[in-house]
């Protein structure tokens, strides 16, 4: 598929942003910066952009635990972002959220959680709701190698196909729920899983390109919103870091030369490689994206530090009802 230079350097921009971003967030949480831990997208930058770009801006997105990246590459502002992570009241929670709960209306990101597979049955509601409301809206869910083999991803699989809702689920196959290896807990090839749905599925080998990726999805996006129904993706990726920021969990559960295997394939710097030897940017440009892309961070970081946390009154407030009684 032929993007025009502009999609392209915007999807290069997107993936430094969610890399400085999330290296950024690393060093905060170890610094004692940001309450409890983080987990980062480092390494699975091309499949998250990939995916969020074949979307368009009226469509909606659900997350997993690992999903800073995901409203960042849906087009979501940094500086509130980075302030829920911290707590405080400018974040896009209202600093009630942090790092596992995100959600960004306003890009139609509807949320994440640290419950596996919890946001499937979330993509899937939104989906219902776009074909009762027939406004040719889609809906991205994004989920786990882990989360592959919850329930609810099935359930809801089957109550897509059933109803043709315009859904399409995403498999990041980073090949480590945690600490186990894929292949010890699951069982044949996730994509395949799609045929007992009678849906589409693909599975994309290589998901640190961009491209490939982009493909995939808008192939099932467009599929989708023509009223022909749901779509499975898997995506091959892989996590440069820990399963989360501080958590020492040793070596032993993957092997180190694999782990450097990916990192020379690392999504950003073949992108970059591509867009010059493509004729897209020169390396001065590129050089000069990446400078923009580090401002914005800073600028995220400072607008967190100048946010106040939020007041305890409103402790209580945007829960499902309102506290009576003692609480009142």
């Amino acid at each position: 598929m032929n993007l025009s230079p502009q999609t392209q350097l915007e999807m290069q921009r997107r993936m430094l942003r969610i890399r400085r971003f999330d290296e950024r967030a690393s060093k905060m949480v170890k610094r004692g910066q940001i309450p409890g831990t983080v987990h980062t997208s480092i390494g699975q930058e091309a499949q998250v952009v990939g995916a969020c770009m074949a979307l368009g801006e009226g469509d909606y997105m659900t997350g997993n635990h690992r999903s800073h990246g995901h409203p960042i590459g849906k087009g979501s502002p940094l500086g509130p972002l980075m302030a829920e992570l911290v707590g405080k009241a400018t974040g896009v929670c209202g600093g009630k959220g942090g790092s596992l709960h995100l959600a960004d209306f306003s890009v139609g990101s509807l949320g994440e959680s640290g419950i596996v597979g919890s946001s499937i049955p979330i993509a899937t509601g939104a989906a219902l709701s776009s074909k009762v409301l027939d406004n040719g809206h889609v809906s991205l869910a994004f989920f786990g190698d882990g989360a592959a083999n919850q329930g609810c991803l099935y359930e809801a699989m089957n109550l897509a196909g059933v109803w043709k809702l315009p859904i399409v689920f995403l498999c990041e196959n980073n090949q480590y729920a945690l600490s186990t290896p894929a292949h010890t807990v699951t069982s044949g090839v996730i994509a395949d899983r799609a045929a007992g749905f009678g849906m589409p599925g693909v599975r994309v080998e290589d998901g640190q390109d961009v491209l490939a990726v982009y493909d995939a999805v808008h192939t099932a996006v467009r599929r989708a919103r023509r009223g022909e129904g749901p779509s499975l993706v898997e995506v091959i990726t892989y996590r440069y870091n820990e399963h989360s920021e501080g958590l020492k969990l040793g070596t032993d559960y993957r092997d180190q030369a694999e782990r450097a295997q990916w990192v020379e394939r690392d999504p950003i710097v073949v992108f970059r490689q591509r867009l010059v030897d493509d004729g897209v940017a020169t390396a001065e440009q590129l050089d000069a994206l990446e400078a923009e892309v580090i401002e914005e961070v800073d600028e995220a970081v400072q607008f967190t530090n100048d946010s106040p946390f939020p007041d305890p009154s409103v402790a209580f407030k945007d829960l499902y009802t309102e506290p009576i009684g003692a609480l009142a």
